[in-house]
């Protein structure tokens, strides 16, 4: 028996080192890579899908630490003005607007856009932020599979359309939210609504997949404009992307413990999106993959540039780019 508890004791005290050890570690690397240029992002504009909540509030709250005027768009309308309310609180300023955005209604993605180009002169940046995940299968309003029609189609719409002011503010940046698990899923032109199938988990890595595919061929239609574009996996973070995925009640605590030593808080999660926005080291890097604020190596399909150019095509297509 004392032998037993003598053991659960140096587990419980090891766990609890660990725990500390991660979270000094997650400081440590937040001071080596948090922070953008203040001077680089003083009165910049910059537009932020998802601003509300996880990383995406964590980034508005970062750059405007900066200086930056952030546009934060949400489709949640209270939501938004809750979080915008609070960073207000926290940070002061006017620097930063609220407008109505959701990305599962081509419609709202046409009509955001009117708004802001009738209202700001300038974007110098652009931070593809939102996304579903892992979600049941459902469709957006215009009929496409949730995750392929937020994560990807609405983001191509809105980025086309903002093209034109991104080019006028030159120099300017794109930044793409991706994942670690576009490893797992394939572009599978024949049926890129799920209709045939659906797997919430491949079609979750396919969108992510899509995301880093139109980077590269966005990086290269954008040659010589001096607006670059760069897409970036925040790694395991503990945010509400993950609301549609079911613990049971008994594994909660277990969980919650493993979350709070092993992922990535929103900040931490935040910092190569702040890094990628704001950093005068990317100043002109475009088309690359970043981990971390460092540049990391991609399979061979996210590389493909037939499969890039084709997917661009078609996305045209469906978000009545071309007819």
């Amino acid at each position: 028996m004392a032998v037993a508890t003598t053991a659960a004791l140096l587990a419980a005290l090891g766990g609890s080192l660990w725990l500390l050890v991660r979270r000094f570690v997650g400081r440590e690397v937040l001071r080596l890579h948090g922070g953008g240029d203040a001077d680089l992002h003083a009165r910049k504009t910059v537009l932020i899908t998802g601003a509300n909540s996880g990383l995406g509030r964590s980034t508005a709250a970062e750059l405007l630490r900066l200086g930056a005027r952030v546009i934060m768009g949400c489709r949640d309308r209270a939501r938004a003005e809750e979080a915008a309310g609070q960073l207000r609180r926290e940070l002061g300023g006017p620097g930063l607007v609220v407008r109505e955005l959701d990305l599962a209604s081509l419609r709202s993605v046409r009509a955001f856009c009117r708004q802001l180009l009738q209202e700001e002169p300038r974007l110098d940046v652009l931070i593809n932020n939102a996304g579903v995940f892992q979600c049941p299968y459902m469709k957006t309003e215009d009929g496409f599979e949730m995750q392929f029609g937020v994560n990807h189609l609405g983001h191509f719409l809105l980025t086309n359309l903002l093209l034109g002011l991104l080019k006028s503010s030159a120099p300017s940046r794109i930044v793409v939210v991706s994942s670690k698990l576009y490893a797992y899923g394939d572009i599978n032109f024949e049926d890129l609504n799920s209709e045939q199938s659906y797997n919430k988990r491949f079609c979750y890595s396919r969108s992510k997949l899509a995301n880093i595919l139109f980077t590269r061929e966005l990086a290269r239609r954008l040659e010589g404009t001096n607006v670059t574009v760069n897409v970036l996996h925040p790694g395991v973070v503990r945010t509400n992307l993950g609301r549609h995925i079911h613990i049971p009640l008994l594994a909660k605590p277990l969980y919650n413990l493993v979350s709070w030593a092993f992922f990535k808080t929103p900040l931490e999660g935040a910092q190569t999106s702040i890094y990628l926005a704001s950093s005068p080291e990317v100043e002109g890097v475009s088309g690359k993959y970043f981990g971390d604020c460092k540049e990391e190596e991609l399979l061979p399909k996210a590389m493909d540039e037939s499969v890039a150019r084709k997917l661009w095509d078609i996305s045209e297509v469906m978000v009545g780019i071309l007819k």
